[in-house]
């Protein structure tokens, strides 16, 4: 399974990480490749807790990821 996520620079410095499709799970890491394998296992954890909670797993829908242009007024 395949989920699409958001790398986002942290203010401190490093990166935070969001699943558009998984509502409340992030995860966070000093580098793109930590970010991702900290994401990855936050993504198996929630997945657990789904299980655990008899809830079932969400599937990756229903969402688009653009860009929108827009003017600034001078």
């Amino acid at each position: 399974m395949e989920y699409t996520v958001v790398l986002h620079p942290a203010e401190e410095g490093g990166y935070w990480v969001e699943s558009p499709a998984l509502h409340g799970c992030y995860s966070q890491g000093e580098t793109v490749e930590e970010a991702m394998a900290n994401m990855r296992e936050a993504i198996e954890t929630h997945f657990m807790a789904l299980k655990e909670d008899r809830q079932p797993i969400p599937k990756e829908e229903g969402f688009m990821i653009a860009r929108v242009a827009v003017a600034i007024a001078a």
